[in-house]
């Protein structure tokens, strides 16, 4: 079984052929594009947090909220 960090920050089911979605999903967005990711993610581990995976669903939204922090940092 995953611990919540796992889930959070590399789940398995996101890795194909060695590399992350996330990694892929960066490389082909454009700045733009890839703020809107982050910040549709964000939204959405927020507003379901309550009706799924309570904690772990924050973690995630933290987590995307630090990727779009670098992002933002970044340019």
């Amino acid at each position: 079984m995953m611990s919540d960090d796992d889930k959070v920050n590399h789940p398995s089911h996101y890795k194909s052929g060695g590399l992350e979605v996330i990694d892929i999903i960066e490389a082909k967005l454009s700045p733009d594009q890839l703020k809107g990711y982050y910040l549709g993610n964000i939204m959405k581990y927020v507003f379901r947090h309550e009706y799924k995976d309570g904690i772990t669903d924050l973690k995630k939204a933290r987590w995307y909220l630090d990727r779009l922090i670098q992002n933002v940092e970044q340019t």
